[in-house]
């Protein structure tokens, strides 16, 4: 399997515009989002990076507004986020999250839940709606799960579900949330391959991931984050540099090229230190 040329960022408008973002998490001493400014580009693949607790997660919700900013400003395409109506974002961004607790449905249900915001109230699926939740199964490799609970799926299974369900909303945005948890290496990247494809379609796409080294093979920009803050961003070439990483995680790396031409991401033994 070959990677695709790397392609480099776009300069022109911004997906998304965060400003000056902050957001404190009730109960706790720091924020979890702290001071972020950064644009988002369009149709492009950008992966947010860092450890635990760096405020990944938090700011996908600030963008999706799902969580209100204590100060600062998000716009989506433009405009500002709380000049949408959620039915408009829901046209716009397939959102794949994190840990989803799901009731009892079969897994067509559940793709079949990603066409709610073109149907109205106890309308009935049109050839369109099917078609785009026959598709979207097919692409995520789920269509021989139809007719099964989905609690019956193991998590990988599941967590290719929830993606065809984004995708069933025929989004021009896709936001995920550790969208590989609990996937085998061959879903994992057919995950990021399907990923690439749909940039390469035209849609913008946003992830968070612990995957050092699948972010910098298929994602253009990526930005990492530590303690709330944004550390670097930029290419992966630019982002991914020993020092960078082995501060943030505070562990140490080394960095070599692969095949591709993407950084790659080695842990080292914990008496080469992290301070070097």
């Amino acid at each position: 399997m070959t990677c695709a040329a790397r392609i480099s960022i776009a300069s022109g408008p911004a997906c998304w515009e965060l400003r000056d973002l902050t957001f404190r998490h009730r109960g706790t001493g720091h924020s979890a989002v702290d001071g972020v400014t950064l644009d988002i580009p369009i149709g492009r693949m950008t992966a947010l990076l860092g450890p635990n607790g760096a405020g990944k997660s938090t700011l996908l919700q600030l963008m999706l507004g799902t969580l209100s900013p204590d100060s600062g400003t998000v716009s989506f395409e433009q405009r500002p986020l709380g000049a949408w109506s959620r039915k408009d974002l829901a046209r716009a961004i397939g959102v794949v999250p994190q840990g989803e607790t799901e009731p009892l449905f079969t897994v067509q249900e559940v793709v079949a839940m990603g066409r709610y915001p073109y149907l109205g109230s106890w309308q009935r699926e049109g050839d369109r709606d099917k078609a785009a939740i026959a598709a979207a199964m097919a692409r995520c490799s789920v269509t021989e799960f139809a007719d099964r609970w989905l609690a019956t799926l193991s998590g990988g299974e599941r967590q290719r579900v929830r993606l065809a369900r984004a995708l069933a909303q025929e989004p021009t945005v896709l936001v995920l949330d550790e969208p590989t948890t609990s996937l085998d290496v061959r879903h994992e990247m057919a995950t990021f391959e399907l990923l690439r494809t749909l940039r390469d379609e035209g849609a913008t796409i946003v992830l968070a991931t612990h995957n050092l080294n699948l972010a910098a093979r298929y994602a253009d920009h990526l930005v990492l984050l530590h303690r709330g803050r944004v550390v670097s961003r930029g290419t992966p070439q630019s982002v991914l540099t020993a020092h960078q990483i082995t501060q943030v995680y505070e562990w140490p790396v080394d960095v070599t090229s692969g095949t591709d031409g993407a950084p790659q991401v080695v842990p080292c033994s914990a008496d080469a230190g992290v301070g070097r």
